[in-house]
């Protein structure tokens, strides 16, 4: 069974290397947490004693090894997506927090990690039309 050997960072992506010399790599959208961290806090892992997961404390991230073998890339062509990149001032965490869904979950639907439901595609504009109603009366 392959472990994990090696974990490093480049181009935007978080990069494994196996136990059996194989190397693959998943886009940072793939885990917000680690995309949002700093250079400094993403270092601050630790592989686990099975060697198949990667902990990191501080950022309050697991990932196990399985996670890399995912092939799903970003695919941006969601409508939140869309959204999202049109008004990159939008607060994720907010609008988030409005919906009353993790944080990690709609920066998912964001990066095209992920595709929302038609009722949660519903929810989330019905959150954002709010918010533009609220800016309005300003």
């Amino acid at each position: 069974m392959e472990t994990i050997k090696k974990i490093w960072f480049a181009d935007e992506r978080i990069y494994m290397q196996t136990s059996e010399d194989e190397i693959y790599s998943r886009p940072l959208e793939a885990f917000p947490r680690l995309k949002d961290a700093n250079d400094s806090d993403r270092n601050k892992f630790r592989i686990g004693r099975f060697r198949d997961d990667v902990r990191w404390e501080s950022l309050d991230e697991d990932i196990h090894i399985s996670s890399f073998y995912d092939k799903i890339e970003p695919n941006q062509t969601n409508e939140i997506a869309r959204i999202f990149s049109r008004f990159p001032q939008l607060n994720v965490s907010e609008v988030a927090r409005s919906i009353g869904i993790n944080k990690s979950l709609l920066a998912k639907y964001i990066y095209g990690i992920k595709t929302p439901s038609a009722e949660r595609t519903k929810q989330i504009k019905k959150v954002l039309h709010n918010l533009g109603k609220e800016l309005i009366a300003v």
